[in-house]
């Protein structure tokens, strides 16, 4: 697909979508949204894929919305804009394959919204993170943010309009790990190789499984959980990792006892 302010690159079953608008630090605008939502839809479709990148680079992830677009509305011709931002955000969080965002700078109100669609957030130190619908008044994305730091978090995210740091943004469960500044790519992109060895079936239907638990009683979630399992172990796959697994260990325990 062409597409003018996201670049692709493909290799080793990890894609790695990249928005580039850099003369705008990568601000949202409608044409910036519409080529996310298509890029993810293609991208779900894609058998040479297991895991997704989303990334802005090593300087920024996304400024948020872009404020000349959103200025030019109104309340009466806002419908479209609006469904727009919603399909690019759903098509991020409910694609099949793994998402992991790498924000190397400010992920902004929608910015940060997009990281908040992500299954995997990593972040360089010079990230910053804020949602800061409430400074436009406008209301902001509460769910699944509050599923991933809690409600009370959530809630003095959208509510104070604060900007935090990457290494704030970790303690309170957002990010899983921040790198040292220049060192996001590389690092995050050997994280995603590592996951993209995985069975690719199997990662979809974890991801599957982690947003359908949660709404479900527990009872229900379990059942579930027991016929995922059922349905995978003795597959043949099952069995040729296992051997593969097994034969790794074995030349791993001769070549420790050769070195003794």
């Amino acid at each position: 697909m062409e597409s003018r302010y996201l670049l692709l690159d493909v290799s080793d079953k990890v894609a790695t979508v990249t928005i580039h608008r850099p003369d705008k630090g990568n601000a949202l605008a409608p044409d910036v949204l519409d080529e996310v939502a298509a890029m993810f839809t293609s991208l779900g479709q894609r058998e040479d894929v297991n895991v997704i990148v989303f990334t802005g680079g090593e300087k920024f992830f996304s400024a948020g919305f872009d404020l000349n677009e959103i200025r030019k509305l109104e309340k009466v011709s806002n419908e479209a804009y609006i469904a727009l931002f919603h399909r690019a955000y759903r098509a991020v969080l409910f694609c099949p394959q793994p998402v992991i965002a790498a924000i190397g700078g400010p992920a902004i109100a929608g910015g940060f919204d997009l990281t908040m669609m992500c299954d995997i957030r990593y972040a360089s130190a010079r990230a910053k993170f804020g949602q800061r619908e409430v400074v436009l008044s406008l209301t902001p994305i509460m769910d699944p943010l509050w599923r991933i730091i809690g409600l009370g978090r959530a809630k003095e995210v959208a509510l104070t309009g604060r900007i935090y740091g990457a290494e704030e943004a970790q303690r309170m469960g957002y990010v899983s790990q921040v790198f040292p500044e220049g060192e996001l790519l590389a690092s995050v992109g050997a994280i995603a190789r590592d996951m993209a060895c995985h069975d690719r079936t199997t990662l979809a239907e974890t991801k599957r499984l982690s947003n359908q638990v949660l709404n479900m009683d527990l009872d229900g979630a379990m059942r579930m959980q027991e016929w995922l399992f059922r349905s995978y172990i003795g597959s043949e796959d099952n069995h040729l990792r296992i051997d593969a697994l097994q034969a790794k260990l074995a030349a791993a325990r001769k070549e420790v006892s050769v070195t003794r």
